[in-house]
């Protein structure tokens, strides 16, 4: 189930191609914070061309980026925070685990952890299938 398509997620954050870095959002729980999206590598993305030649790997914040983007549907989407823009404060206990690699499909999992004004923390990980890629804790300000 597609709860979002790209369209409306554009509709919601600020980012455009190539710093788009959420196809679909699937689930969305406003009351306990919780948000899935869904990013999929195709392999065409520039980045590849240079990281690396010959060993084509998603750079790991691309994937810090993608959850900071899912985490930013949930909170910027609420009444309060719409038009706004969520701008990295600070990233914590990050942690890659397995490469993603092109034609690679991710799933993206943020939980809302605090929300105190224009200060937002969420957790998250991403998955490729059942294994974890990467996760950690983000802090973002809303301006």
């Amino acid at each position: 189930m597609m709860l979002y398509t790209i369209e409306q997620i554009k509709q919601i954050i600020p980012h455009r191609e190539p710093m788009l870095m959420v196809d679909a959002i699937t689930e969305l729980d406003q009351e306990s914070g919780t948000v899935t999206g869904v990013k999929q590598f195709t392999g065409a993305e520039d980045f590849f061309k240079g990281h690396f030649p010959n060993n084509p790997v998603v750079p790991g914040v691309f994937l810090i980026e993608a959850l900071a983007q899912t985490g930013a549907v949930a909170i910027l989407s609420r009444e309060e925070y719409r038009g706004k823009t969520g701008y990295f404060a600070s990233w914590d206990k990050i942690k890659f685990r397995r490469k993603v690699l092109p034609g690679d499909t991710v799933t993206l999992k943020v939980q809302l952890v605090k929300i105190r004004g224009k200060i937002v923390v969420a957790d998250g990980i991403a998955y490729v299938g059942e294994e974890k890629a990467a996760q950690g804790t983000f802090t973002c300000a809303i301006g």
